[in-house]
């Protein structure tokens, strides 16, 4: 009874993101989309799209969803090709903050 399956998951934590984690696209994606299991708290839930060298690039700002709040996403200017890093700090509503960090790359 000290640890329950409900509080073991009890943390927010990304289940789908596009592009996905690791993806190879052949093209620059428009927006990034980042999906988690909870409610995020969208005043302190943000992320940012930089070059594997730590270079941030300038998107609009990552907006929680009015309709779905589990989904954070962001417009973005054209990317040229090389290795981008997506870097994410959100909070929930229960409280916990989440964050991370995935890649992806785009092809020449």
């Amino acid at each position: 009874s000290l640890l329950s399956p409900s509080s073991l998951w009890a943390h927010a934590y990304l289940v789908k993101s596009v592009p996905a984690q690791r993806a190879t696209l052949y093209r620059a994606p428009a927006k990034i989309q980042l999906w988690f299991n909870e409610r995020l708290e969208p005043r302190y839930s943000s992320f940012t799209v930089s070059t594997a060298g730590g270079d941030v690039f300038e998107t609009i700002k990552s907006q929680v969803d009015s309709l779905d709040t589990k989904l954070i996403a962001a417009a973005l200017e054209p990317l040229p090709p090389g290795r981008y890093l997506v870097k994410f700090r959100v909070l929930s509503v229960d409280g916990h903050v989440a964050q991370d960090q995935f890649p992806f790359t785009i092809k020449q």
